[in-house]
């Protein structure tokens, strides 16, 4: 059997070897210094793919996962719980490192990463996927969306929503028919939410009942139905009826911290036209108005430009994408940008380059498409950047890059 030293770990988590003809080689759940025998492998023209047959020689920052679905069903939910706290970090912040220097040709160290104080019991939202025919809810081994396995307790998810999924997963038979995902979530306000989705758009009129249920079960939840295409609607809820499937955070503490950040990465704002582009439910854009700024903000989601406008103080506030927008806003002094998985559209980092503001941090949950988006923008150059632990036991990491427009 083939047998590889593991080098580093790459961008999605896998472990990085060589095989003996020089090419990559690909391994999940493989650990920096692990020499391991390798089984299951596909071989591209360029590089290769494998599992881990036997660990012969374990790296130095491996460790006993603490989750049992980590081994016993393979769960793809987490990619590094194999790693101890301070490799994961390292691999993290190369990931960020790497990322700036080959796809954005920027001469840049291993940023500074910010830890969380919590490696486990952080996340206040949890997606599961309900089996064909709902026998099962939970997640999907690695590597496998088209399984899952039944969820006992996610680890990395806070306690609250534990519990709630212990009430409520012996009443599979009150959930909607044709219910494809179940998303728990705690809001800020330390309100819980059952978010179900199903294929569809069969109206559903059992949330009343699901909701007396989990009651009796000890968890009070505001309870939604959401059609295969369309929005939630809430069908059992209880106290406000927040939006429960508006984009926040799911580490609230860690997203704080990014937040003050960047804007203090903008300088003084006071007098100053600011742009919050991908503005989500307004926290950023408040935080601005609050120090003075003039600010335009920019969110696709009509909902959230709802509730970010309940928390003022006053802004100009656009409901719609950032790439339709941009001709309506006025000329910016400063901008703070937080898109999506998938980076700026490329109308947006041009307007960008064309504007020249004198200032644009960026917010990013993905290192590749940060990299692409600073490569977009070649008249500005990067001040500063660090990166941020949101998302401990993965291989997800938040970053902040400061940019400032070159003389």
């Amino acid at each position: 059997m083939m047998a590889v030293r593991i080098l580093r770990i790459a961008a999605g988590g896998d472990g990085v070897g060589r095989l003996e003809d020089g090419r990559a080689v690909f391994v999940p759940r493989s650990a920096p210094g692990d020499l391991v025998e390798l089984t299951e492998v596909r071989a591209q023209r360029r590089f290769a793919r494998a599992r881990v047959g036997r660990i012969v020689e374990p790296g130095p920052g491996r460790v006993e996962p603490p989750c049992p679905h980590y081994v016993e069903d393979d769960c793809g939910g987490c990619q590094l719980q194999h790693l101890a706290a301070e490799t994961q970090r390292a691999a993290r912040r190369a990931i960020v490192g790497d990322a700036l220097r080959r796809l954005a040709r920027r001469e840049v160290a291993d940023p500074e990463l910010e830890p969380s104080d919590r490696e486990l019991e952080y996340r206040t939202r949890i997606t599961l996927h309900v089996e064909t025919g709902g026998n099962r809810i939970g997640l999907h081994p690695f590597g496998r969306p088209d399984r899952v396995f039944e969820l006992q307790r996610c680890l990395i998810t806070v306690p609250q929503l534990n519990r709630l999924w212990a009430a409520l997963r012996p009443l599979h038979r009150l959930l909607p028919p044709h219910a494809d995902q179940v998303m728990l979530r705690l809001d800020r306000a330390g309100e819980l939410h059952v978010v179900l989705r199903v294929k569809g758009s069969t109206v559903w009129d059992g949330g009343e009942s699901l909701g007396r249920a989990l009651e009796q079960a000890g968890s009070r939840a505001a309870i939604w139905w959401q059609p295969e295409s369309g929005h939630a609607r809430a069908v059992g809820a209880v106290g406000d009826a927040f939006p429960a499937t508006v984009f926040e955070q799911v580490h609230p503490e860690m997203g704080d911290r990014v937040r003050a950040f960047a804007v203090a990465g903008l300088g003084a704002v006071t007098g100053r036209r600011v742009w919050d582009l991908y503005a989500g439910i307004g926290e950023t854009t408040a935080s601005l108005a609050a120090a003075g700024a003039s600010v335009e903000s920019v969110e696709s989601d009509p909902r959230a430009v709802a509730e970010a406008e309940t928390r003022g103080p006053a802004a100009r506030r656009h409901a719609g994408r950032v790439e339709d927008l941009l001709p309506r806003l006025g000329r910016p002094d400063l901008v703070i940008t937080n898109p999506p998985r998938t980076g700026m559209d490329a109308r947006v980092t041009a307007a960008l380059e064309r504007l020249g503001p004198e200032r644009i941090v960026y917010i990013s949950c993905d290192p590749a498409t940060l990299a692409r988006d600073l490569g977009r923008l070649p008249g500005f150059r990067l001040a500063r950047v660090r990166a941020f632990d949101l998302f401990p036991q993965t291989a997800h990491v938040e970053t902040v890059a400061g940019l400032e427009r070159a003389s």
